[in-house]
């Protein structure tokens, strides 16, 4: 129990620490927008570095083991590990060391240690997997010590930092790319695919979503439960937009060809803390004092600027089955997700789906993505969340072995990131339009399809 108290106390204290950067980062860069006409290099179809990566990660709580071992899967080189909690940074170490590679650097017991880590010279790639308030103060002082950096969803939680990691990827001439692993996602590349063939016509409207009952786990007194229910303290909105909105985003061709270009939000009341605190909790806990904000669900209504239309909806307080939604539709036809099913315009009888199943006998096949024709079975094996976790690091680790331009780059970072703050500036004036800043500076335009839709 020692060990557990402390690390409580430890990760506690850091995602505080984090908080508090984060409102300085507010009050210091208040601008939300940026002069297009100022002179800037773009990141745009920039290509990475060809090397084999020698990779550091900080963040080894559940979502950065799980990281680390699609990595190793895949053989990539781990040459540093850091967490605050030392038993984490050892426990990595290990499975590092088990997979055939000599012993990381493990750095450990602070919460700035990992400024020594990133500061090292054989290190060209990083990926951080920490609570969401250090993201940002992790991934601007990894690129200016001259890494390319992946970080864990969402990539930022304030427009301030969206600017602020476009701005240093820019000036830097370094990579920060957002680690969206459901835009590798069996269906969502498969879709993607048969929406660039033409089957679906001119795209009209799509809805995506973060649909999870995490009550549990957001009274957990371990994993995401010692941060992740502060954020329902500080800020009513969608919290968590980028699962569902990247698909949809890469469908729509979003920052190639088409951007965002305003947001409207809305919630319903917050009950279901309150409620689940009150069945599970006794009277005494310190957790029976905490005031939450964030609406059961988020329902948030972003327009593009060529004027088809994304429904984002967020709920992870209420009984609700895992469900991302991950519609698509356009002048020929539908699809929506869980369960898969489509229908198209006289292909289908008596206005009933068809469904889409991932068999060899499925009419859909020969619409399989590459990656996963490829690398399917080994996703499967070794990578989480059904394989698309092991899919998006194949690929990532691809384009940095081969010198290729991420598929998804600080833009998209920036814009998918920005749904956060735009829904709660949205809400609290009275679900008004909120206009999205271009984060492109108009080089969207220059652009049209996702590399994840063409990769032959």
């Amino acid at each position: 129990m020692k060990e557990l108290g402390t690390e409580i106390f430890s990760r506690r204290r850091f995602v505080q620490l984090g908080a508090a950067a984060a409102v300085t980062a507010s009050a210091t860069y208040g601008v939300a927008s940026e002069d297009e006409s100022k002179p800037h290099r773009s990141m745009m179809n920039v290509a990475f570095e060809k090397r084999e990566p020698r990779i550091a990660m900080v963040g080894l709580g559940g979502r950065g083991t799980s990281l680390l071992k699609d990595l190793l899967a895949a053989d990539a080189k781990i040459v540093a590990l850091c967490d605050i909690v030392q038993s984490k940074a050892e426990d990595a170490g290990v499975l590092v060391v088990k997979s055939g590679q000599k012993q990381p650097e493990l750095f450990t017991g602070s919460d700035r240690i990992y400024e020594k880590m990133m500061d090292r010279k054989d290190v060209d790639f990083l990926i951080i997997a920490t609570p969401w308030s250090w993201h940002a103060p992790m991934a601007l002082y990894g690129m200016r010590s001259g890494k390319d950096v992946a970080v864990e969803v969402p990539g930022v939680t304030t427009l301030e930092d969206c600017w602020k990691i476009v701005k240093t990827s820019e000036e830097t001439g370094k990579h920060c790319v957002m680690l969206e692993n459901c835009c590798y996602g069996y269906n969502e590349t498969l879709i993607l695919r048969m929406i660039h063939s033409g089957l679906f016509g001119d795209l009209l409207y799509g809805e995506g979503a973060y649909l999870h009952d995490l009550r549990e786990e957001l009274f957990s007194n371990k994993g995401e439960g010692l941060w992740r229910r502060t954020e329902h303290t500080l800020h009513n909105g969608n919290l968590y937009p980028t699962h569902g909105l990247g698909p949809v985003s890469n469908y729509m061709g979003i920052q190639r060809g088409d951007r965002f270009a305003y947001l409207v939000s809305m919630s319903t009341p917050e009950r279901g803390l309150d409620d689940y605190r009150k069945a599970h909790l006794q009277p005494n806990d310190p957790r029976m004092q905490e005031r939450y904000i964030t609406g059961d669900m988020n329902t948030s209504l972003i327009k593009t600027a060529a004027g088809l239309t994304i429904t984002v909806k967020h709920t992870v307080s209420t009984p609700h089955p895992y469900d991302r939604i991950n519609q698509i539709a356009g002048t020929k036809g539908i699809f929506q997700d869980y369960p898969a099913r489509i229908y198209f315009d006289g292909l289908n009888q008596d206005e009933a789906w068809e469904p889409v199943e991932n068999t060899p006998e499925s009419k859909w096949k020969k619409y399989e993505h590459p990656l996963w024709t490829r690398e399917g079975e080994m996703a499967r094996k070794n990578g989480g969340h059904g394989g698309m976790d092991y899919i998006m690091l194949y690929r990532l680790l691809e384009c940095l072995r081969e010198g290729l331009a991420p598929d998804m780059d600080v833009y998209d970072a920036a814009a998918w990131s920005s749904v956060g703050p735009l829904s709660e500036q949205s809400l609290k004036g009275g679900s008004a339009p909120v206009e999205f800043p271009d984060f492109t500076r108009g080089e969207w335009k220059k652009r049209n399809a996702s590399a994840i839709a063409t990769l032959a």
